[in-house]
């Protein structure tokens, strides 16, 4: 195992944009071709998790630019903005062609979304779901009440997050939680899917309601130029519209009717 690196340690960027990539494994549960690979630049080692875009199977409704890009931008987002934390991620060649590339975080021992009898539910976790198990026996789908967890679900409502599983939310063995798995984000049409909807029309906290004050001029600025290199303008704006829309509503929202709100399968 590579020694682990900091996210938030500036050489990290660097190291996963211009390091020796070497391809160690697959993960095999994942939709699209995702390696598990080796990063090594100057001495300096990590982890990392790199999808080629020649592995994409093509969506007929995200039909512009590439999941890998959509990855990329996403960080983009939450990286400027503050809203959320993902892994740091760069588009680049590799092995197999050029693919998107993102550090590899080492996971804890916290739970933060899970599936469970409702006498099972730790105390203070939001329910988000009420079902029934393959025996008929009743079911939550819950996740944890964590700062973190609620930063991501701020990023999933401006980047229109449709695939947030709970197999995309890592609680990391620093202690932060992290969002990965971002190919189908940011389209201009509204798609919001996510297991992490236990705030519904609850007031946002005031540290996002600062970061989406500023996310619109940042969109209009350096922000949008880095994302015009893997959006769509239509979707670029579509960000800004989404980020104005809920500093105005001033709460989480709830689901809609149009869409399914819950991905499937749920991890």
């Amino acid at each position: 195992m590579a020694e682990s690196l900091s996210p938030a340690d500036p050489a990290v960027r660097l190291l996963l944009s211009h390091g020796r990539l070497e391809v160690e494994g697959r993960l095999v549960d994942a939709s699209n071709v995702t390696l598990f690979c080796s990063v090594e630049l100057d001495g300096m080692t990590a982890n990392a998790v790199y999808k080629p875009v020649s592995g994409e199977r093509p969506l007929w409704d995200f039909p512009d630019g590439t999941l890998a890009g959509r990855e990329v931008a996403t960080f983009l987002l939450s990286d400027a903005s503050g809203l959320g934390l993902i892994p740091p991620t760069v588009l680049r060649d590799g092995p197999f062609g050029s693919g998107m590339v993102q550090l590899w975080i080492e996971t804890g021992d916290d739970e933060l979304i899970d599936v469970r009898a409702p006498e099972d539910v730790p105390p203070g976790w939001r329910t988000v779901l009420h079902a029934h198990d393959r025996l008929g026996d009743p079911a939550v789908l819950a996740h944890a009440d964590h700062p973190g967890v609620r930063d991501l679900a701020v990023l999933d409502i401006v980047a229109n997050n449709t695939d947030r599983k709970g197999g995309h939310v890592l609680a990391g063995a620093d202690g932060r939680v992290y969002g990965v798995d971002h190919g189908i984000c940011l389209h201009a049409e509204p798609k919001l899917r996510t297991v992490l909807w236990g705030w519904i029309g609850e007031r946002l906290p005031e540290d996002a309601v600062e970061k989406l004050r500023a996310l619109p001029e940042k969109i209009y600025g350096p922000l949008g130029e880095e994302l015009s290199q893997h959006l769509t303008g239509l979707e670029i704006s579509a960000i800004a519209e989404r980020a104005e829309a809920l500093l105005a509503a001033g709460v989480f929202p709830e689901p809609g009717d149009d869409w399914r709100a819950i991905p499937w399968p749920l991890f």
